[in-house]
Formats: structure tokens, sequence, C-alpha cells
């Protein structure tokens, strides 16, 4: 049998003797008999119906950012003030090439070479309903690049040099005709003024959209470095993540020095068409920076709040 609410009750004759019972289902009642009765019933209580009553403040959008490192939830301003660098876990977020050149370089400095040089569409290529130039005109007003690449003079501590900074932001900063061209243009001026050259990948390899002729800038741009070499022109070079496909296998591996920033993804071919290619387990981490450190394919991994004092001693070392 299911009780309902307490009622208490008093007799006249027996004041100061109560009685407690359960009653059925129903609202708490007092009662007290004799001359002077009266009924009050007693009000629920309210209940929260998971609904402020108050109205909810808007959270401005970006105000806030996850870390993909350790998942904390930062503030996105204080990211930014430390170089977009999470202060929980050191994890290195991926920044745009503008961005990267306000964080590298003094005030003020950098002079642009060639920024207004755009792709062409030499195959007309098409891809699941979207043509080439479709995705350079989106990819433009996503970054607000026109290129997957910058290039220019500046000074990084007092030190002139030459400069390349790609764009991930801009078709995940492949390489195609105009990013070798750029390349090469940069390599020339290091040359012509007796300038090391700086240049920071970060870039998913080949351009597809533009097939052989993309292939062929890493021939291009070797070929340029080489040409460098021979004029004892010191190129660091400098892997952000992710480095991988042709410019892994080009110009980027190719530094006197080659700095990364830590755990950034190294690599030409990515883990898992290694490991159905040729069919083995591959080592944990085997493409990062620490790894490649580790097995001498990088001489230096570098926070990115030391790189420019990092990049101007070892250019004092070289000039000695």
């Amino acid at each position: 049998m299911a009780f309902g609410p307490t009622v208490w009750y008093s007799d006249s004759a027996a004041p100061a003797v109560r009685r407690m019972w359960s009653a059925p289902e129903g609202p708490t009642v007092m009662a007290i008999t004799g001359s002077n009765s009266t009924t009050m019933t007693k009000k629920p209580k309210a209940t929260w119906n998971g609904f402020s009553l108050k109205p909810r403040k808007e959270m401005p959008e970006g105000l806030w950012v996850r870390c993909p490192g350790c998942e904390h939830m930062l503030y996105k301003s204080e990211v930014q003030k430390n170089l977009e660098v999470c202060p929980s876990c050191n994890h290195h977020f991926r920044i745009g090439a503008t961005a990267r050149i306000r964080y590298l370089v003094d005030e003020d400095t950098f002079q642009p070479i060639l920024e207004n040089m755009r792709s062409a569409d030499p195959l007309d290529f098409q891809f699941r309903g979207t043509t080439y130039k479709d995705r350079i005109r989106a990819d433009e007003e996503k970054s607000g690049a026109t290129e997957a690449i910058q290039i220019g003079k500046a000074f990084i501590k007092g030190r002139g040099v030459v400069l390349g900074v790609m764009e991930p932001n801009f078709l995940m900063g492949s390489m195609g005709a105009v990013v070798g061209e750029k390349f090469c243009v940069a390599v020339d001026k290091a040359v012509e003024e007796s300038l090391p050259l700086v240049v920071v990948s970060c870039s998913g390899g080949a351009r597809m959209h533009e097939g052989v002729v993309s292939l062929g800038q890493m021939a291009k741009t070797s070929a340029a470095l080489a040409r460098f070499n021979e004029r004892k022109g010191l190129f660091i070079s400098v892997l952000a993540d992710p480095t991988t496909g042709g410019v892994t296998a080009s110009f980027a591996m190719l530094g006197d020095v080659i700095i990364a920033e830590p755990k950034a993804l190294i690599a030409f071919a990515g883990p898992r068409t290694i490991a159905e290619t040729i069919k083995i387990e591959l080592p944990e981490g085997f493409q990062t920076a620490e790894f490649l450190l580790e097995h001498g394919f990088v001489d230096m991994i570098v926070n990115r709040k030391d790189l420019r004092s990092e990049i101007a001693r070892l250019i004092d070392y070289t000039q000695k």
C-alpha cells in the first residue's frame, strides 16, 4: 500500500496529545479540531526543471581553444601570447605563414617578394566536381594568402636573411609550380645579396592538382640549393608540423642545419600507407621530430619561443 504525506491533528479534549498517521496521496494538511478549526495546504517545493530562469549569456565565439596535445580548454588569447604553444603540455599549434613571420622576424622588417604570383591550371584539373581554380579561390579566402609560400627579406635579431615560410592553410602548403618558382627566386636573392636562407616548411607535399608539373619542382628546388651550396651559402631549414611528401623528399631535408619543432610530423608517406605497403608493424612515433633527432635526420629540436635566438646564434657561428 502506498502512503501519502503525513497529517497531524490535535483534539480539543486532549490538547497535549498528537497523533500521526499516513494519509492517502495528497498535499500535506495540518488540521486542528475544535471550535477554531482551520485547514492549511502546504505548497509543494519548487523543483528545478533543468533550465535557468535567468536568460543565459551568450559565450563569445573564438574565446576558447582545445589543445590537441593535452585536450585542455585554453583561453585563445593566452595561447596567442605564448606564440600559439600550449602552456600546459608545450604542444605547438599549427599556424599560418603570416603569424609565423610575425613571431619570427624583427618588427616591420619583412619585405615580401613576388607576393602576387598565382598558380595557373596547366592540367584543367577537376576532382569530385570541384575544379582546381575553385579550390584556389576558396583557399585564398580562407587563408588570406595567394599561394602556399611567402618569401621576402627580413631581419632576425638584427641579422639579415632571405626568408621563406610555407602556408598550411592554402591547399595544405602543397608545392606546385608557383611554390617551386618562389623558392628558387628566394635562393637567387640570397646568392645575390650574400644572405643566409631560412625556410620554414609546413606542407602536405607535392600538389596533385598539377601532376608531373608539381613533381618537377622537387628537382628544380634541389638544383637551386646545389648552386647555393657551391656559393657557400647558409641554408637553415625549419620543419614544422607537418612536413611530408615531396617537400620532405626535396628542399626541406637539404639544409646545412635542420631544425624541427617539438613533436612535428616529418615523413614522406603517412604511417598507414607505409604499414599497408610493407605489411609490418612500425615503431611508435617513428615519424616524430624526436625519433628523427635520435636517428640523425634532424640536427636539433627547438621550441618556437627560442627559434629566433637559435637562428641568430647559428648565423653568427657560421660567419666567424
